[in-house]
């Protein structure tokens, strides 16, 4: 079962950002999802394959997971 991100979620990424940073928050979630860095704030406009591809884990949850009947 593929893995659902929510808004303001805090992933950690395979590889760090220039800043040092390798976590980051989830701004838009869609065919694109919008990325901001923890460390210096930057934003960043990833295809969804790729950011899929790149989340080392799930951190921090944006908001509570929906239960079984919504």
């Amino acid at each position: 079962m593929p893995t659902k991100f929510y808004l303001g979620d805090v992933v950690r990424l395979r590889k760090q950002h220039p800043c040092g940073s390798d976590t980051w928050e989830v701004m838009r979630v869609g065919m694109d999802f919008r990325i901001r860095c923890q460390g210096c704030g930057r934003v960043v406009m990833v295809p969804r394959p790729r950011f899929e591809r790149s989340v080392k884990a799930i951190l921090k949850r944006g908001i509570d997971e929906p239960g079984p009947l919504g």
